[in-house]
C-alpha cells in the first residue's frame, strides 16, 4: 500500500528525484567547517519558531514594548525560555554566518561555478545583520533606545543621502513611535521574506553545484 502510494505521488510530484537530489547525493570528503552552514540554517529555523511565539504576546507600541517583553519573561509559560533561545540566537546566528563566509573564502569555496553561491551568501550576511540590528530596538528599553540612536545615527554621515536615511528608519527625526513600528515591520515581515527567497535560491544552488571539496597541498 505504501509503495503504491509512493508510486501514485511519484508521477504526479516527482518526489523521488528532489529526494535523490538533496538526500541521495554526492558529497566529497569534508570537515567540521562544513557543518557552520547546516548550523547557521539550524539556528535561523530557531528563530523563526521563537520569533513567531514572541508575536503572539508582544506588543510594538511605545507604552506597552517593555511591559510586553517583561511580562514574556516573567509571566508566560516557558517564556524565559522562549526569549532566551531567541535572543543568544540572534548572536548566534551572526556569529556563525560569519565563520561560514570565512570558511568559504579560506577554502575558496566561492570560484567558478559558485560565484553565485557566494553573492547569495553575502545578501544573507546583509539580511542577518538587519535582522539583528531591527530586533535590537524591540525590548525598548534604555540599551535598545540609546544603541539604535547611534546605529541610525552612523548612516546619517553617508555623503549625500544620509539625512534621507536617517528620516527613512527613523521616520522623522528623532526615534518615535513610527521608529519602533517599522523596526517591527521590517523584522516580521519585510526580511523574513527576503531571507526566505534568498534562502531557498541559496539552497538550491548549494544542491545544484554541489559543494567543493578541501583544497589539497600541491606536492
Amino acid at each position: 500500500m505504501t509503495a503504491r502510494l509512493g508510486a501514485w505521488l511519484d508521477e504526479r510530484v516527482g518526489w523521488r528525484k528532489i529526494w535523490e537530489a538533496i538526500f541521495l547525493r554526492k558529497v566529497p570528503k569534508v570537515n567540521w567547517f562544513y557543518t557552520l552552514g547546516s548550523a547557521t540554517l539550524f539556528v535561523a529555523i530557531n528563530q523563526a519558531v521563537t520569533g513567531i511565539l514572541l508575536t503572539i504576546y508582544y506588543v510594538p507600541t511605545p507604552d506597552h514594548a517593555y511591559d510586553s517583553v517583561q511580562f514574556i519573561t516573567t509571566q508566560v509559560p516557558a517564556g524565559w525560555l522562549i526569549r532566551g533561545l531567541h535572543h543568544y540566537g540572534a548572536s548566534a546566528m551572526v556569529i556563525l554566518s560569519v565563520l561560514h563566509m570565512l570558511r568559504v573564502i579560506f577554502y575558496g569555496s566561492y570560484k567558478y561555478p559558485r560565484e553565485m553561491t557566494w553573492f547569495t551568501g553575502v545578501g544573507l550576511l546583509m539580511l542577518v545583520l538587519g535582522f539583528g540590528f531591527t530586533g535590537y530596538l524591540l525590548p525598548w528599553d534604555q540599551k535598545a533606545f540609546w544603541a539604535t540612536t547611534v546605529g541610525t545615527r552612523i548612516a546619517e554621515v553617508v555623503p549625500v543621502i544620509g539625512n534621507w536615511i536617517l528620516r527613512i528608519m527613523r521616520g522623522g527625526e528623532e526615534l518615535s513611535a513610527l521608529t519602533l513600528s517599522r523596526f517591527h515591520g521590517s523584522h516580521v515581515w519585510v526580511l523574513p521574506a527576503l531571507l526566505v527567497t534568498l534562502l531557498g535560491v541559496h539552497l538550491y544552488l548549494v544542491v545544484r553545484l554541489g559543494i567543493s571539496s578541501v583544497p589539497k597541498s600541491e606536492e
